[in-house]
């Protein structure tokens, strides 16, 4: 059974968010992770590959949130400086 190609996708910019574009990576790895779950059950068993896009929504989620955090620090420590 051939994996998802959204799903392949996914992984590899759910790992290029954590290495070069952090952003972009992360929000690609989560588009492209929900697109091939709903490609891998609309396949009804001819599309493998969910465990690969649910990878690629970990690594792209939790990027994000670090990404989130990280600029809610940064804003707070401005307003306690300024």
């Amino acid at each position: 059974m051939p994996n998802s190609q959204l799903a392949v996708i996914s992984v590899i910019m759910g790992v290029i968010s954590w290495i070069i574009l952090p952003v972009i990576g992360s929000i690609a790895a989560i588009i492209f992770g929900h697109l091939g779950r709903s490609e891998i059950r609309q396949s009804g068993g001819r599309i493998g590959g969910d465990g690969l896009a649910v990878v690629g929504l970990v690594l792209g989620y939790a990027q994000l949130i670090i990404l989130v955090l990280g600029f809610c620090a940064f804003m707070a420590l401005i307003v306690a400086v300024a």
